[in-house]
């Protein structure tokens, strides 16, 4: 299917059913993939994968249980990046999909076949990769939502090879009849090509936005994928690149250009949640003069001391605690709201592990944090802050997320020059059963802002009762905006005209 030599990640994916593609079953906890780097290897050659390779979730294939099983091969073709400092790294080149190697327009796969598998009965199954992913269809823009999209020179330069920024903007009732300017609403997150806050497909919040007596303001997504994930936590990183300097320096500036939007720190609001909790929280920290405030809802660790179970600053070990000299207790990972467990760290990191080496698992949350607050390694790829084999914690990996991302950390040594700029701005959500823990590096967060002093500020912190990932607060999104529309109305400059607030 491609002339020339192919580097890249071939996966055997085995699903009960068909009702969809077995690619299409992949997840945390979902169909058994077993899969094996290769690296040059010429067209019509075979890729053979057998017991020998990690599997998830069932990470030994001897331990399939024999049946029937519709068995699914694809590839994940790799690209050559040769960074800006001097590493050259072969990774997975986003196709505006958001690092999905399942769905990545240009990679290949096999037609289903449904076979007997039984792993105590040798012999060799075979898998003629013979179709293409096609490319992505981006939805047509229309008087509501429109999209843009542009190659960031920065990172262009950092990677070595084209490197794309865009948005998904949202327009109030209106816009196109109007000559005002509008607060912004900056929404952080995963890589999506959908309209904010689902405004195609909710009609309960399309209502709402399209309502006369609703403040008028301007909604917006962005798209940021890194050739390690999704999305890029959108801020500096030796193993990412200069995706902050891009934020503020490309793809604000581009937004702002294209759009009537008020250039003023009081009308512009982050959100977000889960990863975009945590980046709509960094970029109010990180930028203070730049932003009026942020909503954050369940934000990845705020502090390393509980990342997913893991207190990188204490455990020895990722994947176990160490009870006692002869007991060890694994990690969890996730869990229900009741508290069940969802899956441990081990089970955890060697998912990602499968999904790919080297952190290029694409939506491995592990391999980006690793790659967003960690090192560059010798050979180019991240440094990890543990062996995702054995969960051993590299101290001094730690120690630089400690000193450069530990956003608890940040606030207690900056706190003198940047309370000042953060009274009033701190909006953060959780559920108190979070399903990844998240909760409970929130909770230290919030302790130590009781402690603060000149000025003493203590956040505006919302827990919900029972509720998992991601809590939003009461009233959910509808709430929020108009929280943050009143927000606006009352840190506005004197003698500030608000047409927006109702047109």
């Amino acid at each position: 299917m491609r002339p020339g030599a192919t580097t890249g990640r071939a996966y055997i994916i085995l699903a009960r059913s068909n009702i969809r593609e077995p690619r299409l079953q992949i997840g945390r906890v979902g169909a058994p993939m077993f899969a094996r780097d290769f690296t040059a290897l010429p067209a019509g050659r075979p890729i053979t994968i057998d017991g020998t390779d990690l599997g998830t979730p069932v990470a030994d294939m001897a331990d399939l249980p024999a049946g029937d099983y519709w068995v699914q091969a694809v590839i994940n073709i790799y690209s050559e990046f040769k960074r800006a400092d001097g590493h050259t790294v072969w990774m997975h080149d986003d196709q505006w999909e958001g690092q999905r190697w399942n769905v990545s327009p240009g990679n290949l796969y096999s037609t289903p076949q449904q076979l007997r598998i039984d792993p105590r009965t040798p012999g060799t199954i075979r898998l003629r990769v013979d179709s293409v992913i096609p490319p992505i269809v981006v939805p047509p823009d229309d008087e509501h939502v429109q999209r843009f999209k542009f190659q960031s020179p920065s990172l262009t330069k950092f990677w070595g090879r084209p490197i794309y920024l865009g948005a998904t903007v949202l327009l109030p009732k209106g816009y196109a009849t109007s000559t005002i300017r509008y607060p912004v609403n900056h929404i952080q997150g995963h890589f999506s090509l959908a309209a904010p806050y689902a405004f195609d497909r909710d009609t309960t919040f399309r209502r709402w936005w399209l309502a006369d007596d609703t403040p008028r303001m301007i909604a917006v997504t962005f798209q940021h994928p890194t050739p390690y994930f999704d999305d890029s936590y959108a801020v500096n990183s030796v193993n990412n690149g200069p995706y902050g300097d891009a934020f503020m320096n490309e793809l604000i500036p581009e937004l702002e250009k294209r759009y009537r939007i008020i250039r003023e720190p009081w009308a512009r609001w982050l959100s977000g949640g889960s990863t975009g909790g945590w980046e709509s929280l960094a970029h109010m920290v990180y930028y203070p003069d730049f932003y009026g405030g942020t909503w954050s809802y369940c934000p990845d660790p705020v502090t390393f001391t509980d990342v997913e179970g893991m207190n990188l600053y204490k455990d020895a070990n990722g994947f176990y605690k160490d009870v006692t000299e002869f007991h060890r207790t694994p990690t969890i990972n996730s869990r229900e709201v009741n508290g069940e467990v969802r899956q441990t760290a081990q089970q955890r990191a060697w998912m990602e592990l499968v999904n790919g080496t080297k952190g290029r698992s694409g939506t491995g949350q592990l391999d980006i944090w690793s790659a967003t607050f960690g090192p560059v390694g010798s050979d180019g790829y991240f440094k990890p802050v543990f062996d995702p084999r054995t969960g051993t914690i590299d101290r001094t990996v730690a120690e630089y997320w400690r000193t450069n991302y530990d956003l608890l950390e940040h606030l207690k040594r900056n706190w003198p020059t940047l309370g000042p700029k953060l009274v009033d701005k701190l909006h953060i959500y959780m559920g108190d059963m979070d399903n990844f823990h998240l909760d409970r590096a929130t909770r230290e967060l919030e302790a130590w802002m009781k402690t603060t002093a000149n000025p003493h500020y203590e956040g505006y912190f919302v827990w919900g009762d029972q509720r998992g990932h991601c809590y939003s607060g009461p009233g959910g999104n509808i709430a929020r905006l108009m929280d943050m529309a009143e927000h606006g109305l009352r840190h506005k400059p004197a003698g500030t005209t608000t047409p927006w607030w109702r047109n």
